[in-house]
């Protein structure tokens, strides 16, 4: 089994059976899959379910909630794209459906789609994310290991490089910002602060594209990220933090397709 939040290998936890504490109660309105979705999540949120939960089978569940096998079926299914739960097909002790960690790539599709469908808008996410990076650059400045600063100075080094293609240089801008919320220890600031920038990939992309004269935006963009480092690096928390809100402000002013909703 791979983690896909770090794409380190890693045991499967042991599965408890379906008869744990997890108390299924039926449904009392019409058999949709967003009840079912509903009462999985009342389990999920009771701490009745917990990761590596098996649950019942597809006929039993179904009996419990008084609901049709195939709401159940569809529930099951959305939840998978969701991330939430894992099925495995076969027979023994590691076939069924069980609880599943919401892998990152969940969440960047929610918010990529999101974003593109303009729930939220471009100036909202900037928003967002300046109070998001402020906060993981000043973990970092306090946190960041050996490790952390060697995977920084590494992107930088691509970054710096003025051969880098505008694509190249996107997605070790990206890796940078995501390696920073890495480095101050919070899987959620990493995690949102991922999703984001994949929330932001196709309008920085296109913004890049647009720039007629690049090196010049690449060098200021660059000269930034060496200055949030440094303070990252030698432990100055508050300026990591200003630095960085002020970084992602120019950007979003110099590049014209993240100035707009």
């Amino acid at each position: 089994m791979v983690d896909t939040t770090n794409g380190n290998e890693v045991r499967p936890q042991a599965a408890r059976p379906a008869e744990a504490d997890a108390a299924w109660t039926p449904v009392t309105r019409s058999s949709t899959y967003e009840l079912v979705i509903d009462a999985i999540e009342d389990q999920i949120m009771n701490g009745a379910l917990v990761v590596g939960d098996l649950l019942p089978p597809e006929r039993e569940l179904a009996a419990r909630l008084r609901v049709s096998r195939a709401g159940v079926r569809e529930a099951i299914r959305a939840l998978e794209a969701y991330g939430v739960l894992r099925s495995e097909v076969g027979s023994g002790r590691g076939a069924g459906t069980f609880v599943a960690a919401m892998p990152s790539a969940a969440l960047e599709r929610f918010l990529r789609l999101h974003v593109a469908l303009s729930n939220f808008g471009r100036h909202e996410v900037i928003e967002t994310r300046i109070l998001l990076e402020q906060a993981s650059a000043a973990l970092a400045a306090e946190r960041a290991d050996a490790d952390a600063l060697a995977e920084l100075e590494r992107l930088l080094v691509v970054m710096d490089d003025p051969d880098v293609t505008r694509e190249g240089f996107n997605d070790a801008d990206t890796a940078f910002h995501v390696a920073i919320a890495q480095a101050g220890g919070n899987a959620l600031f990493s995690d949102m602060t991922a999703a984001i920038r994949a929330s932001l990939r196709t309008p920085i992309m296109e913004s890049f594209t647009k720039i007629a004269d690049w090196q010049p935006i690449a060098v200021t963009l660059c000269a930034q990220h060496h200055g949030i480092f440094r303070a990252i690096r030698d432990g100055r928390a508050e300026e990591a933090a200003e630095l960085t809100a002020a970084h992602i402000r120019h950007a979003a002013a110099a590049l014209p397709e993240l100035g707009t909703d």
